[in-house]
């Protein structure tokens, strides 16, 4: 399918934001965006780059109604020579179409989402920032726009991908957090869509975050839904714990977000011969860690798109302060952060392929 392209005369282009220090986190968008729309008679048609611009729904459009709403997040990052990469964009896709099939809305092709994300990227170019740590922030998004009421899978669908300039995602930067761990509330239970990138899984969320940030805490460590004993996510980004000479996360089952980030760590942590671990991990074994000393927790941080790599200084549960490595950011999850923002910006070899070079 061919992309439509219109743009924006310059003389009526946005302003750019001439600080990068205070660019903040999803609060600044471009000139243009993508937008695709499909029917169950005729497939996805009239892909089209264009001016950015509000959306025109019905009031009875099925998103509102039921819940069919899903979206990826990756970055586009300016290199020091003016090189410009996109990270792992196949993982994202492939997460999106996941997303997709278990939400009864339609996939995308592959080939012409990687266009499509490519050629906006290049349209906005000049949006991208110069700063270590900044990026072009690109959210792709999908909602179903039939106008029924009735629940039913919608047989009309918007696709659209929007992108601005970033800088951190936490006020913190790269800085120990604080999370809470919520043993009232869950955020996804087992044979439901804890695993895909799905509106409802945040709408989930909000309350416990909510109460978290009233007691002074960056982001919620969430339980498992049955037994709440086991750790599974932390806010918007996978979790791990140094534990010992070992380094643990939870496992893929279906109730957590398989991170594109999170895979990366992984992979990056066997390449330099650590054991790395996708096991069950309860909070009485985390307990007894931070009371014995035996094995020492000596780190834990998250992962995820948006930070890459957050450190984690202290982890309040039920009732009590657990300071994790004199709450002081670890080397490990430096040495991570690093490794994986040279590969973004082109600094670093890159011996898994991850980097795709636009310009």
């Amino acid at each position: 399918m061919e992309i439509k392209i219109v743009q924006v005369p310059p003389e009526k282009g946005k302003a750019r934001p001439t600080d990068e220090s205070n660019l903040g986190f999803g609060k600044i968008f471009t000139d243009h965006f993508f937008t695709m729309k499909y029917h169950h008679d005729r497939g996805w048609h009239d892909a089209m780059i264009g001016p950015y611009h509000e959306l025109s729904l019905e009031p009875t459009a099925m998103c509102f109604h039921y819940g069919q709403e899903i979206f990826e997040g990756l970055k586009a990052y300016r290199g020091r020579n003016g090189s410009i990469f996109l990270f792992r964009p196949s993982e994202n896709i492939k997460r999106m179409n996941a997303s997709a099939k278990r939400l009864c809305m339609p996939t995308i092709d592959p080939d012409l989402f990687m266009e499509a994300m490519k050629k906006l990227a290049l349209i906005e170019q000049d949006w991208i920032p110069h700063g270590r740590g900044t990026s072009l922030y690109i959210r792709p998004t999908m909602i179903a726009t039939e106008r029924s009421l009735g629940v039913h899978p919608s047989n009309e669908y918007l696709f659209f991908i929007v992108v601005g300039p970033v800088g951190a995602y936490y006020p913190e930067g790269f800085n120990p957090t604080k999370i809470y761990v919520s043993e009232e509330y869950v955020r996804s239970a087992p044979g439901g869509i804890g695993h895909c990138k799905a509106a409802g899984n945040y709408a989930a969320s909000l309350y416990a975050s909510k109460l978290a940030a009233e007691m002074g805490y960056t982001q919620v460590l969430w339980l498992d839904a049955i037994e709440r004993k086991y750790v599974e996510e932390v806010g918007t980004s996978n979790i791990f714990f140094v534990i010992g000479n070992e380094l643990i996360t939870p496992p893929l089952t279906g109730t957590i977000l398989p991170g594109v980030t999170r895979d990366s760590v992984i992979q990056i942590a066997r390449s330099w011969g650590i054991n790395v671990l996708e096991r069950p991990l309860a909070m009485d074994e985390i307990l007894s860690a931070f009371a014995s000393g035996n094995p020492t927790i000596r780190e834990v941080f998250a992962s995820g798109t948006a930070a890459i790599v957050s450190p984690i200084g202290q982890i309040y549960y039920q009732g009590k302060v657990h300071i994790i490595g004199e709450g002081k950011t670890g080397p490990l999850a430096e040495k991570l952060y690093n490794e994986i923002l040279g590969i973004q910006y082109g600094e670093k070899e890159d011996p898994f392929n991850w980097r795709v070079k636009l310009s």
